[in-house]
């Protein structure tokens, strides 16, 4: 899918953070508190990122997961913003996710901080 479709497919608000690296408002997105069983998808291109069995509340204001599907994202460092930070971004279409950091849960360390507008929500059947 190229840009031009991207931009007809997302909200302005989808395509600003998948796109353009944006961040949405902390305590707003729709997944937040989303308690339902399923597979978390990127919003952009449809690949499977996340499974709900991953998915805890970090209290930071953004869903937060402590892995990723093997294989479902790529990490990439970013230093904008005088920080150092790692960027996680799908695998498939390259689309900006948000960031992951070292200071999850015991079981893996991880705390995926992902924009919940860069995500779709398949329910378990």
């Amino acid at each position: 899918m190229d840009e031009e479709e991207l931009k007809k497919k997302l909200t302005p608000e989808q395509y600003a953070v998948l796109r353009e690296k944006g961040t949405e408002v902390p305590f707003t997105g729709k997944f937040l508190h989303e308690k339902r069983d399923g597979m978390y998808t990127c919003a952009a291109c449809g690949n499977q990122l996340f499974s709900s069995d991953t998915k805890f509340d970090s209290g930071t204001g953004w869903p937060s997961f402590d892995q990723a599907l093997p294989g479902a994202v790529k990490l990439i460092p970013d230093d904008e913003h005088g920080m150092h930070r790692t960027e996680v971004v799908c695998a498939q279409c390259g689309s900006h996710l948000g960031h992951v950091f070292d200071d999850g849960p015991a079981t893996t360390g991880k705390r995926y901080c992902i924009n919940s507008v860069c995500l779709d929500l398949e329910d378990k059947k």
